[in-house]
């Protein structure tokens, strides 16, 4: 009987590596050719890797082919469970979207209409911007608006 390879396993050993390695998402998507958090998205199951871009990793990484194998499978999205995160950043974004979702929707729908934010044709960064007064984390969403449809 063959033994099944899971995602979740091909992420388990693709962090332990980059640990290994030291190696940051940055170097990782440099070598890959992709945005370091598009790159991190499809470590963490949330992405499909071609086969190229598969290789490359499991190179970089020292791992086998189940590995990248699993890395080209499509995902299911969405890797939450539907309580609240008890993760503590994980959980200040639920927090931004409890406290400051009824305010981005109004703020989008002044802007643009009746109408979604795209998390398919959709972008993401993350940086650093140092701060004296401590270290802040910048985060950009870029996503198509979509307006409702009227039929």
């Amino acid at each position: 009987m063959k033994e099944i390879f899971t995602r979740e396993m091909a992420t388990e050993q693709i962090l332990f590596a980059k640990s290994q390695k030291n190696l940051t998402f940055d170097e990782i998507a440099e070598a890959i050719g992709r945005h370091p958090v598009w790159v991190a998205s499809a470590i963490m199951g949330q992405a499909t890797m071609s086969s190229e871009e598969a290789t490359k990793l499991i190179n970089l990484l020292d791992l086998n082919k189940p590995v990248g194998d699993a890395l080209q499978e499509i995902p299911m999205k969405g890797s939450l469970d539907e309580t609240v995160p008890v993760d503590p950043l994980i959980y200040r974004f639920h927090e931004i979207v409890q406290v400051y979702g009824t305010t981005l929707k109004e703020v989008i729908h002044d802007k643009f209409g009746d109408g979604i934010m795209s998390a398919i044709d959709f972008t993401m960064d993350v940086e650093k911007k140092e701060d004296p007064e401590g270290d802040r984390v910048i985060v950009t969403l870029d996503g198509k608006f979509l307006p409702y449809k009227k039929w």
